[in-house]
């Protein structure tokens, strides 16, 4: 096996030559995004397939018995194919197609929670997760007369496994968790989270919304019950997420939502449903989405895993290195075990103001709370500066944002 030195380095110009966004300028600056845990870019094949179905055969799927309905159908149930490949599900049956990864959960919570948690069931997240993989379980929690329960998260932005597995062991029925966190960049122990529930009977959803672009996700090894993602931050476009759910359990489950698509027969006295998948996609679904995804994901695995990684990971290190020589800065999450994201604070400005400074440079980072009030809460923050990294991000991209961050530093001590 080769290291890491000896595999050939991602060709980063010939990457950034495939997105046409980058060249453009903010502020008489090139643009430098720096933004793609809320949101990534898209690449020219994302941009054409798009734009063919559009233009020489978009039609509604499925029911049309003429060419471009054929064809568009033909190119949407590629796209499933292409994503059970992705999460090397068992079949494509799997394969759920919503708006996004909170619609996605949220199917989740009114089928499966509505349908097989009982009054006094407790559900299990953790103290890290996006607001989309806490409300719903909020909501179904109020409606069922079930008990929340929350990982706690230590200081290094590591969950609290010893909690964990105190919490798991009493009538815990189903575990919500991020596989990456969008504030921390800590990458969960999924391999044991998934083990320990099983041990006791639980069901366990991860929300791989940070992880796809990142590393490769295998879930019948991992053996997860759920797992969702959502298109726009795997280089798709937006409008389009995925839920991927084990066979048996999705067949058991009763429909989230209904009308055309998800049924078998109609009648004004009983309606049947339609077979996996097309029980969860109620109406017209997220067509031309569909098919950007799978070309997105064809993207990716077109350039492979080992490289995105190595060259993501030398970004994340450039980064953390430098920020953590500047004085003022705290670093929120020091896990070793991250994906390429970093959230910090500066002692001498508030992380709007920061954001705003930087972009008169042309770079783009997310100032706020990122959807995670809680995780806020338990720094004792109202919100950090966050930098996310991406495939196209290159090291000189790293230098003038560390750059632009000490001019920034000094702006606001002397303001």
């Amino acid at each position: 096996m080769q290291s890491l030195s000896q595999r050939p380095a991602l060709d980063i110009e010939k990457i950034r030559a495939d997105f046409p966004i980058l060249a453009e300028y903010v502020n008489g600056q090139p643009v430098c995004y720096l933004d793609n845990a809320a949101s990534a870019q898209k690449p020219k094949p994302v941009i054409d397939a798009v734009r063919w179905c559009y233009e020489q055969c978009y039609a509604n799927v499925h029911r049309g018995t003429y060419d471009f309905s054929a064809r568009t159908t033909k190119a949407y149930e590629q796209a499933r194919e292409t994503v059970q490949g992705f999460l090397n599900a068992n079949s494509a049956r799997e394969i759920i197609f919503t708006a996004n990864a909170t619609t996605a959960i949220n199917l989740v919570a009114h089928s499966y929670g509505r349908g097989f948690l009982q009054a006094g069931d407790r559900v299990l997240i953790s103290a890290m997760e996006h607001h989309s993989n806490i409300v719903p379980w909020q909501l179904l929690c109020a409606e069922k007369d079930l008990i929340l329960e929350v990982i706690p998260v230590a200081d290094d932005g590591t969950l609290d496994l010893s909690a964990f597995d105190r919490l798991i062991a009493h009538k815990v029925k189903l575990v919500a968790i991020t596989h990456i966190s969008n504030v921390l960049g800590t990458l969960n122990p999924l391999d044991y989270l998934i083990k320990r529930a099983h041990e006791h009977g639980a069901k366990l959803l991860v929300d791989g919304s940070q992880a796809v672009m990142h590393t490769p996700v295998d879930v019948q090894s991992l053996d997860c019950d759920f797992y969702v993602f959502t298109g726009h931050k795997i280089y798709g476009p937006s409008g389009i997420g995925v839920l991927y759910g084990k066979e048996d359990i999705l067949k058991a489950m009763p429909p989230f939502l209904g009308g055309g698509e998800m049924i078998k027969s109609v009648s004004f006295e009983k309606s049947t449903w339609a077979d996996l998948p097309a029980k969860f996609e109620a109406g017209t679904p997220p067509i031309i989405q569909a098919i950007g995804l799978g070309a997105a994901i064809e993207y990716i695995e077109n350039i492979g895993y080992d490289m995105i990684q190595a060259h993501e990971m030398s970004l994340l290190d450039k980064a953390l290195h430098g920020l953590g020589a500047m004085a003022g800065i705290r670093i929120i999450g020091t896990a070793q075990s991250r994906g390429p994201v970093i959230s910090f604070t500066m002692e001498s400005g508030h992380h709007h103001d920061v954001s705003s400074l930087l972009d008169q440079d042309g770079i783009a980072v997310r100032a706020g709370h990122h959807c995670a009030e809680p995780l806020m809460q338990r720094y004792g923050i109202s919100g950090t500066t966050r930098v996310s990294f991406g495939l196209y991000n290159s090291l000189d991209e790293i230098d003038k944002f560390l750059h632009s961050l000490t001019k920034v530093q000094k702006l606001l001590r002397l303001g």
